[in-house]
């Protein structure tokens, strides 16, 4: 995001501050102070972004460039297809470990040495692991991109994973996960998601466990790298101030020899999912109680099933989503916090991955209040899907959509991730210009029917975190089937989230 500031003398700052006050204190004031409603948002303006080029290279890189004529910066961000979705089930966290050492230390560089070099090009170098992707990103001024783009090839190619790197990064995540585990709304996360998907590849924490950290060695993670970084299971996308013909060339200088391993990729398990009578889950939808005594606040989440990223109800989603629980006016925030106080803030989030990702509506309250707001949050759902919804609420939940769409692409790096994105997914560059139509043209009832067909919260599964003893009562009279699973006996490795040791029998 751009931020624009104005610079004054310190005379002139006075005397502006001054002649403010003046007008304050000699100017009528209204009768009314403030407005009652808002004023309607403006008509939107159409979006034009510059049109990506690619090639493929004959290793079967593909090279994407989107030239910003004038940009002072170039970012460069190498992308491979796969994320978290590919741990092995018993080492979650793998591909997040590996993501992250890449850039700490190569066959001829040192990790500090990394760093002082990208340091010495005033650049930035990133990396890290989403669901579904692995980056290494490179942010430079763009006379300087060639000597940054070498190291970026250099790391993604070459990392050394030297045995004190993956001790230290282990230990470091173990340090996370310990004070992670202990605040309630992470918890009840983690714990959403393995009621929705089970043992399938969403289902376990993205950041691993502590005992699946502890497992994870340099064997591993050598072996995460070896299978999926490889050219064919890569896009580079570079953009900002470059010409796309030198972009080219200089990605075969870095990348064209960068062999393919033996062997071909295989496909991702798709996920599984608990949404009630679903024949993959075979499984009823669950209400899941974390009692934690400890726990100043409960978290409560309504987690289901949502979309995937190529679904035709993508931007229906979105505005349904905006609608929901995008912000400080959309309606969870509306009802909770400020009608009754129940909360510093609630929102919904609606993850469209490559395959289903989740929906939740989520917040956290005060102990005693958990079983009231989780049921304000159901019935939040279902009002999207039963009650008309009128032009004035839409009109502003869309220009929220569209206000952040353009914020987020106002800079080099957002504009290459929204790009690099739509590569991941196998989607077109042309929605990039399609994105503020397609967001305007959803109404009233179309969000509606989605949220009736797509976010059913009969099929919905609720989750809560906290001092059980505050709120269960309650909670059975309002839902049926509550299950109770002390914070000590918790298992986030199983899908059924407990621990051998507590229930022995597997029941």
């Amino acid at each position: 995001m751009n931020i624009f500031s104005f610079a004054l003398c310190p005379s002139s700052a006075s005397f502006l501050s001054a002649l403010a006050a003046f007008s304050i204190l000699f100017t009528p004031m209204p009768a009314r102070s403030q407005r009652e409603t808002p004023p309607a948002p403006s008509p939107p303006r159409p979006a034009r972004f510059p049109s990506p080029v690619e090639r493929t290279l004959s290793n079967g890189l593909r090279v994407v460039v989107i030239e910003k004529r004038g940009a002072p910066l170039a970012v460069a961000q190498l992308l491979i297809k796969n994320g978290g979705e590919v741990d092995p089930p018993a080492l979650a966290g793998v591909a997040q470990m590996t993501a992250s050492l890449v850039t700490q230390g190569t066959a001829t560089r040192t990790a500090p040495q990394i760093a002082e070099a990208v340091e010495a090009l005033g650049g930035e170098l990133e990396s890290g692991a989403s669901w579904d992707a692995s980056i290494v990103n490179v942010d430079v001024e763009a006379s300087k991109l060639n000597q940054a783009m070498a190291i970026l090839a250099d790391v993604a190619r070459r990392p050394a994973f030297k045995e004190e790197e993956v001790a230290r990064l282990r230990q470091q995540t173990l340090d996370g996960l310990s004070v992670a585990l202990q605040q309630p709304g992470q918890l009840a996360r983690l714990v959403a998601a393995r009621v929705v998907f089970g043992d399938s590849p969403y289902g376990h924490a993205l950041s691993g466990t502590p005992q699946s950290i502890a497992r994870i060695k340099r064997d591993d993670i050598v072996a995460m790298h070896n299978k999926f970084y490889r050219p064919d299971n890569a896009v580079l996308v570079v953009g900002g101030g470059v010409n796309a013909e030198d972009v080219f060339k200089l990605a075969q200088n870095l990348f064209g020899d960068w062999k393919n391993p033996d062997g071909t990729l295989t496909a991702v398990p798709a996920a599984k999912v608990n949404n009630g009578n679903n024949s993959t889950a075979n499984q009823t939808t669950r209400v899941v109680v974390v009692d934690k005594p400890d726990a100043g606040q409960a978290a409560v989440i309504v987690a289901r099933a949502g979309i995937n990223r190529k679904d035709a109800d993508f931007f229906r989603a979105l505005v349904a989503n905006s609608v929901l629980g995008l912000g400080y006016s959309a309606r969870l925030n509306q009802e909770i916090r400020i009608k009754r106080g129940l909360s510093y803030g609630a929102f919904s989030s609606l993850d469209a991955r490559r395959d289903t990702g989740p929906f939740i509506a989520t917040t956290q309250t005060k102990n005693e209040s958990g079983a009231e707001v989780a049921a304000i949050l159901v019935g939040e759902v279902e009002r999207l899907a039963t009650a008309p919804l009128a032009e004035t609420e839409l009109a502003p939940r869309k220009s929220t959509l569209t206000g952040n769409f353009g914020r987020s692409l106002e800079t080099t790096e957002g504009l290459v991730n929204f790009v690099a994105r739509l590569a991941l997914q196998g989607l077109g560059f042309d929605e990039i210009n399609r994105y503020v139509s397609n967001v305007q043209a959803v109404t009233g009832d179309d969000v509606r029917k989605f949220a009736g067909a797509r976010l059913d919260v009969k099929r919905a599964n609720v989750v809560i975190v906290g001092k059980a003893s505050a709120f269960i009562d309650d909670l059975r009279k309002r839902f049926p089937n509550v299950e109770v699973i002390a914070a000590s006996e918790l298992d986030l490795n199983s899908a059924n989230l407990r621990s051998a040791v507590a229930n022995p029998a597997g029941n």
